[in-house]
């Protein structure tokens, strides 16, 4: 027998509306042209109510930031469960290009923040980013070691990653003009995460 999955709370169901409202809104406007009361009436509530969730817009906008931070690292979960470097990483990079597609307005947010220097989550990086880097770095050089990939830079490999798979949710605009307008469907995509893994397995695997 199943077993059924608790049903998720007011609470809960509200924090959603409103992080998924705000990843819309700061993704259109940014941080200095979004308004709580605009992500309050994109959720369809009052403004009341979202700041008794989220007492500021700085923290409603850390907590989009972290959410999609917290879904990017779990992501490489798959360097926990196998030892085989090559199953590992195409693993990751699969994981990280249907997040792409999943979460494409957080994506955009994230970067964006990056490129404006980090104001609001660079104590996000000096921590959980810098501290998910080591532990994996750790990772990849133990395969190093053991002969699995060639001898590389595992900082240079994580930004290659990053950068390829990031560009299927921060250009989607792009991929899809170049795609005769339309966005890629799912065989397209299929295919497109088939490459992108073979291509950098391509030249990291020894």
């Amino acid at each position: 027998m199943l077993e059924r999955k608790p049903r998720p709370t007011i609470r809960e169901e509200n924090e959603k509306a409103l992080l998924e409202a705000a990843e819309r809104v700061f993704a259109k406007h940014g941080f200095a042209g979004a308004t709580t009361a605009a992500i309050a009436r994109n959720a369809g509530m009052p403004k009341a109510n979202l700041h008794y969730y989220f007492a500021t817009k700085e923290g409603l906008y850390r907590a989009v930031i972290e959410r999609v931070l917290n879904a990017w690292l779990n992501a490489a979960s798959s360097f926990d469960a196998s030892e085989d470097a090559c199953e590992a990483l195409s693993a990751y990079i699969c994981a990280k290009m249907d997040l792409a597609r999943a979460m494409p307005l957080a994506s955009r947010i994230w970067s964006a923040e990056i490129m404006r220097g980090a104001p609001i989550i660079q104590d996000f990086l000096d921590t959980t980013l810098s501290q998910w880097v080591a532990k994996r770095e750790a990772a990849v050089r133990r395969w190093i070691a053991a002969g699995k990939l060639k001898p590389i830079e595992p900082k240079v490999l994580f930004y290659m990653i990053w950068a390829t798979t990031q560009q299927y949710a921060n250009a989607a605009h792009e991929i899809a003009t170049l795609n005769g307008g339309e966005p890629l469907d799912d065989a397209a995509f299929e295919r497109a995460k088939r490459q992108v893994v073979a291509t950098i397995l391509g030249g990291v695997a020894a």
